[in-house]
């Protein structure tokens, strides 16, 4: 064990990793609320190797009871809004959203209104904007990992929401 250790630790001053520096960690559950998938994909690229955002803490859990932030990817559906809202009650306070894709954030909403509850955060408070049709893993990470370095407060692309 301790050589696989040795040799990771060897493999990150190689690579020229950024040491993680951090002290403490994202649990993130994730609720598609009525998407194209697109940005489920470009989500998981973010925990590929080249991402990799458990260097940084940053990780998906099974249970909105483990979770410090609900991710909501589509905009609401009239399905998906009561179970959005009971993940949402489930979790721990202080309970953090990020709204992930243009679906998400109520900009050109697949669907027809009659489907559809509307954007995230017209249901639930969101802490975190991420913009984009899908938006890219790199901007997805960059976002989370800038989440998880602020002060807790509500930021919309990278910059305090209005």
């Amino acid at each position: 064990m301790f050589a696989l250790l040795r040799d990771l630790r060897t493999l990150r001053r190689t690579v020229d990793l950024p040491a993680p520096g951090r002290g403490r960690s994202l649990a993130i559950r994730h609720v598609d609320a009525g998407s194209c998938n697109g940005c489920e994909h470009e989500l998981t690229l973010t925990s590929s190797p080249y991402c990799d955002l458990a260097r940084f803490g940053i990780g998906v859990v099974a249970s909105p009871r483990h979770a410090d932030v609900l991710l909501v990817t589509g905009a609401v559906t009239a399905r998906m809004r009561e179970p959005l809202l009971t993940a949402y009650a489930a979790m721990p306070e202080p309970r953090r959203v990020v709204a992930l894709g243009d679906c998400a954030l109520g900009c050109d909403m697949l669907g027809t209104p009659y489907d559809l509850v509307g954007p995230v955060d017209s249901l639930l408070p969101v802490d975190l904007r991420i913009p984009g049709c899908p938006p890219t893993p790199d901007e997805i990470a960059a976002a989370l990992v800038e989440f998880l370095d602020a002060k807790p407060s509500r930021v919309s692309g990278g910059q305090p929401a209005a």
